[in-house]
């Protein structure tokens, strides 16, 4: 099988991509700066901006699937900086579908899409909730997955997967930002941090989107679908924010924040913040709402659907985390 993978210079989908070529496909990796594949038989670098119709279109030629995961994250940046992202380019994805006949679409969506800042506990995946989130990440991928799973027909066969929470060794943005802010004296926590949250270790991710493409085809039970992805494990956010300083050798001494008191906060950074800074702000409303409410999920559909279950407890994947902080 040939499949353009995008944004392969993320932990999560250059996993996914590596993951491929190891089990034989042919994989074009498009993304804007090099990694890992260069030079590889098996795979092909393409370096442009998901933005780029005419490059997507040209990376889409020859494939039988996609999975599509580039996107911009986090919360800098303008509204529109995050709809050329995030839908333009899903839009262009679906286009190259289109005219090169591709029959196997595989968005890499997130469970903010359909989170409006109440707790979920044992919920279903939901539908991708627009016009009323704070966040324009979480508005432009629900604006993106929307148009991915409309774009479903007797030619195109789509998923959408919402990893939960993705963390593991070499990670940046969940357990690098709680390391580093926990070694400087300024992690936080909102609320009690006794709020349940799920969470997914890097190579569950990776084989649970393995697993959607394989299972994926015209009129197969995941066509169509959502699915929330994560370990089944779910942990209060003092827990997995522990066990992640723990494995680092950082001290857990945080400071915490009400709920209310973080979302006050967070309104009044995203303010002033684009005007000072252009790194990720330490708390926004969105994310004091994501640390603190309770969101875990059903696992069963997902599981049945794609043949699919967690390989690596979290347990076994703190241990990893350990052994990764001790040799860098």
């Amino acid at each position: 099988m040939k499949v353009l993978v995008t944004g392969t210079g993320s932990l999560l989908l250059g996993g996914v991509a590596g993951e491929l070529v190891r089990r034989g496909d042919e994989v074009v990796c498009l993304q804007r700066r090099p990694a890992a594949f260069d030079g590889h038989e098996n795979a092909r670098e393409v370096l442009a901006d998901i933005s780029d119709a005419d490059a997507v279109a040209l990376a889409a030629q020859g494939c039988d699937a996609i999975i599509h995961g580039a996107a911009r994250v986090g919360v800098v940046g303008s509204q529109r900086d995050f709809h050329d992202t995030n839908v333009l380019g899903t839009e262009n994805i679906l286009a190259a579908a289109r005219q090169h006949n591709i029959s196997r679409l595989v968005f890499v969506s997130t469970p903010s899409v359909a989170h409006t800042g109440e707790s979920l506990i044992g919920a279903q995946a939901g539908t991708a909730e627009i016009g009323r989130s704070r966040s324009y990440y979480a508005e432009s991928k629900a604006v993106a997955e929307r148009a991915v799973l409309n774009a479903r027909n007797e030619h195109l066969a789509v998923v959408a997967i919402r990893p939960h929470l993705v963390w593991g060794p070499g990670d940046t943005q969940l357990v690098g930002r709680i390391v580093e802010r926990a070694a400087n004296g300024k992690l936080a926590v909102i609320g009690t941090g006794n709020a349940l949250v799920d969470s997914t270790y890097i190579d569950n991710a990776i084989s649970a989107h393995i697993a959607a493409l394989d299972a994926l085809h015209i009129g197969s039970d995941c066509d169509g679908k959502a699915y929330v992805v994560s370990n089944g494990e779910p942990r209060t956010v003092n827990d997995l924010m522990r066990s992640m300083c723990e494995a680092a050798g950082v001290p857990f001494e945080p400071r915490h924040l009400s709920l209310a008191m973080g979302v006050r906060l967070g309104a009044l950074i995203e303010r002033v913040w684009p005007i000072l800074r252009s790194s990720e702000p330490p708390v926004t409303r969105f994310i004091a709402e994501q640390l603190g409410t309770a969101h875990w999920f059903d696992q069963r559909a997902v599981q049945q659907d794609l043949q699919w279950a967690p390989h690596v407890t979290l347990n076994e994947g703190f241990e990893r985390l350990t052994q990764w902080f001790a040799s860098h």
